[in-house]
């Protein structure tokens, strides 16, 4: 359930995106299929796959981690709409996906051939997440090269990079005893 802790009736349809615009954080109008939009926009489907594995996971604290992850995402979405945000936390949370792979890592059969996505619905799953993130990336890379200026875009950039290693490694994780290799 949603609450208007605002109390403003507001209807969800604005009317203003029927001619291929969009609005950022602070009011300036852009294309709908601008990188900028393109951007936020794939990060936006990552949050969406996120939420159907979550709703999957038997495990709360993969779930509930997860969800944190949802909640970065909103962060740096925030900040590509132009919102004052800071991204610093970012690096910690890198480093807490590199110990989270390390961890699981060690629980896995050595790594010798490729993956085939796959091997049961969840393990799927995440392959999907993977895959979504790694496209995010990309599209954050060509939008960072149009527009150097900038900042905090390191930050991002590894921690997209650092979240896909971290879905295939989930994916190893609850595919482990169902792995299709080539």
């Amino acid at each position: 359930m949603v609450v208007d802790t605002l109390n403003v009736n507001m209807s969800i349809y604005t009317r203003t995106g029927d001619f291929g615009t969009t609005g950022l954080f602070g009011g300036k109008r852009i294309s709908k299929a601008d990188c900028q939009i393109e951007t936020y926009g794939s990060i936006d489907e990552l949050t969406s796959y996120i939420g159907l594995v979550v709703v999957k996971l038997k495990d709360k604290k993969d779930a509930d981690s997860l969800v944190k992850i949802q909640k970065d995402l909103y962060q740096i979405m925030g900040f590509l709409s132009g919102a004052k945000t800071d991204l610093l936390f970012l690096e910690d949370r890198v480093l807490t996906f590199e110990k989270n792979i390390d961890l699981i890592e060690k629980k896995l059969p050595k790594l010798t051939k490729f993956i085939i996505p796959g091997g049961n619905e969840v393990s799927a799953l995440f392959h999907i997440l993977r895959v979504s993130c790694r496209r995010a990336e990309r599209i954050f890379v060509e939008y960072f090269n149009n527009n150097r200026t900038m900042k905090q875009s390191n930050n991002i950039l590894m921690y997209l990079n650092r979240l896909s290693d971290l879905f295939f490694t989930l994916a190893r994780k609850y595919g482990k005893d169902n792995e299709v290799v080539l």
